[in-house]
């Protein structure tokens, strides 16, 4: 039969065995929970490097709509009209690129040159009703875009600005507001060379 040599190696064989190939104990459960710690972190990490890297504007509740480029100012002259001389006399230029007809008398218009206010009020983009109105820091407006009840694709208008209003170097943005909802409906900047 056996001999008792044979059958201790035999149990130091199974209890070998048995403990390579049995359930982990709780010994090394904490090593677990760490190591789950560790790759949630590692990956919240590479996940807000990749971010980083592709540059994700981080994401809000409250996003500001882009506001479109309806109306554009083409161009600032600098010149009088009338002599040929400089004098920054400041007549903007703006043409209509959009798709669709617009009531006029339903605009008023906001600048800012280099991020400040300009000084001048234009309570509306309809040349008739412009003439009634308290038109400060602006001397006249016109164009086909003005001269009767919409602004159609393509029209322009001419705001003459007081001279010295801009000079080289501005940073010009036009703000087209809706009188009725007060919401800027068209934005354009425009760097005056």
């Amino acid at each position: 039969m056996f001999k008792q040599g044979n059958f201790d190696r035999v149990i130091f064989l199974i209890n070998l065995y048995s403990s390579l190939y049995s359930q982990r104990t709780h010994d090394d459960a904490s090593s677990y929970q760490i190591g789950v710690i560790l790759l949630v972190a590692i990956t919240f990490i590479l996940a807000l490097l990749v971010l980083l890297m592709i540059q994700i504007q981080p994401l809000a509740w409250n996003m500001e709509k882009e506001i479109p480029v309806i109306f554009t100012i083409t161009s600032i002259k600098s010149v009088d009209e009338l002599t040929g001389h400089l004098n920054y006399d400041s007549r903007v230029l703006l043409l209509h690129t959009g798709k669709a007809d617009v009531q006029n008398k339903n605009l008023k218009a906001r600048f800012l040159k280099n991020g400040q206010p300009v000084s001048c009020t234009i309570a509306t983009m309809n040349g008739h009703d412009f003439i009634s109105t308290s038109h400060t820091g602006v001397q006249w407006m016109g164009g086909s875009g003005c001269s009767g009840a919409t602004w159609s694709p393509g029209e322009q208008i001419c705001i003459d600005f007081s001279d010295g209003t801009f000079r080289p170097g501005d940073r010009v943005q036009m703000d087209i507001i809706d009188k009725g909802t007060n919401v800027t409906i068209s934005r354009h900047v425009y760097m005056y060379k």
